[in-house]
C-alpha cells in the first residue's frame, strides 16, 4: 500500500460504517471464505478497542444460503432467492457472533428494507435501535430482510443500505469493501487504467466507466457504489471505496497510508 496523499485524517472518524459484499465474504462456491472473514472481525474488534464506533453492513446471505442448499448458481426464481437469504442470513449472524465474541464483542443483527428508511415512523425505530445498540458498544450488524422483500431484492448488494444506515446512525465514514482498490478511470482490467484516488464531484464520465458487476453470487457493481458515495455525501459522510481482500487494509486505511478512493464530495 502506498502513501495517502489527499490529506484527510481518516483517523479522526470515530462511527464508522463498514460495508462488505458477497464477493468478499465468500468464495464461488457461496461457502464462507472463513479466513478472510476471520481477519476481519478481528482487525473491526481492534479498530472497536481503538475507539471508533463500528456499524457492519454486511451482505451475503443469499450467497451463503446458495452454498448451504448446494445450489449450482445462484438462482433466478426469487421464492428460491428468497429461501436461499433466510437459510444463508441465519449461518452469517452465527459466524459473525461466534466470531465477534472471542474479542469479547457482542453483535445485534437488523434487518431492513427501503420501507424502513423512507417511512417515519419506521426510520425513527431504526434511528433508536442503532444509537441505543451503539451507546451500549454493541456492534449492528446490517442486512437487507431479503427473505421478506416484495422488491428485487431490495438494494443492489447493500450499497445503498449502507448509506442509508450511515446517514442514520450519523457515522463520519462509510468504507465499502470491494474487490478493486477503488474507482478507476475505466475498466481496471485494462493496462493503462489509473486509479482515482479522491473525488469531489461525481462525473458523467466517471459513471460511464463504472461498469458492471463482478461476481456471478453479487449483485451490485461500481455504478451502485458510486451512487452510494452520492447519497452519503448528501448527508456530509465521506466515503471510502477500498480493495476487501486482504482486511488488514483497513489499519492502512486509519493510519492515513491505503491505497483507495476517497468520494469528499462537500
Amino acid at each position: 500500500m502506498a502513501d495517502n496523499t489527499n490529506g484527510f485524517d481518516y483517523s479522526a472518524r470515530k462511527r464508522i460504517v463498514i460495508k462488505v459484499g458477497t464477493s468478499t465474504l465468500t468464495y464461488k462456491t457461496g461457502n464462507i471464505n472463513v479466513r478472510r472473514v476471520k481477519k476481519m472481525v478481528e482487525v473491526l474488534s481492534d479498530l472497536k478497542n481503538a475507539g471508533h464506533d463500528i456499524i457492519l453492513v454486511s451482505s451475503g446471505a443469499v450467497g451463503v444460503g446458495v452454498g448451504c442448499i448446494g445450489l449450482q448458481k445462484k438462482p433466478t426464481d426469487m421464492p428460491v432467492k428468497q429461501a436461499c437469504a433466510a437459510v444463508g442470513q441465519s449461518r452469517l449472524m452465527s459466524f459473525y457472533q461466534s466470531e465477534f465474541s472471542r474479542f469479547n464483542h457482542t453483535v445485534a443483527q437488523i434487518l431492513a428494507t427501503r420501507d424502513v428508511f423512507s417511512n417515519k415512523i419506521r426510520r425513527e425505530n431504526i434511528f433508536n435501535t442503532m444509537h441505543t445498540l451503539l451507546s451500549m458498544g454493541i456492534i449492528p450488524i446490517i442486512n437487507a430482510n431479503d427473505s421478506v422483500s416484495i422488491e428485487q431484492l431490495d438494494f443492489d448488494e447493500n450499497d445503498t443500505l449502507s448509506a442509508l444506515s450511515a446517514e442514520v446512525c450519523g457515522a463520519d465514514l462509510l468504507v465499502i469493501l470491494t474487490d478493486v482498490d477503488g474507482l478507476y478511470d475505466k475498466n481496471p482490467s485494462e493496462s493503462d487504467a489509473k486509479l482515482i484516488p479522491v473525488v469531489h464531484k461525481v462525473t458523467d464520465e466517471m459513471i460511464a466507466a463504472a461498469g458492471e458487476k463482478g461476481s456471478e453470487l453479487a449483485s451490485g457493481g461500481m455504478l451502485t457504489k458510486i451512487e452510494a458515495a452520492v447519497i452519503a455525501g448528501e448527508a456530509n459522510i465521506p466515503t471510502v471505496i477500498i480493495k476487501g481482500d486482504n482486511p488488514e487494509y483497513l489499519y492502512d486505511l486509519f493510519d492515513n497510508k491505503a491505497v483507495c478512493t476517497l468520494f469528499d464530495l462537500n
